[in-house]
């Protein structure tokens, strides 16, 4: 049977003046939407291209902090858990 992979990583938003960015503290990427919605979904969709290309390449990926370190580290801004699933389908 084929595997289901799961990544959750935290994700940083910032309100900018015009749009939302989202980062990933642990992996160095960011995206930005129009909002906080669209900005998400960004975010959820980023992740999972990021981590499929890392898996098809055998790259290595930094583990995720614990979210109550990036809670603390990044006081101001808004941290939310992003999750990615990858279906054998998204690794051809």
């Amino acid at each position: 049977m084929a595997e289901i992979h799961q990544f959750v990583y935290p994700a940083v938003f910032v309100q900018g003046e015009a749009e939302v960015v989202a980062s990933f503290p642990d992996l160095g990427i960011t995206t930005e939407g129009e909002s906080f919605e669209e900005a998400f979904l960004f975010a959820k969709d980023f992740l999972r291209v990021y981590c499929s290309y890392a898996l098809k390449f055998d790259l290595d990926i930094n583990k995720p902090s614990f979210f109550t370190e990036i809670v603390e580290q990044f006081k101001n801004e808004k941290p939310m858990l992003v999750d990615a699933l990858l279906f054998p389908r998204d690794l051809k």
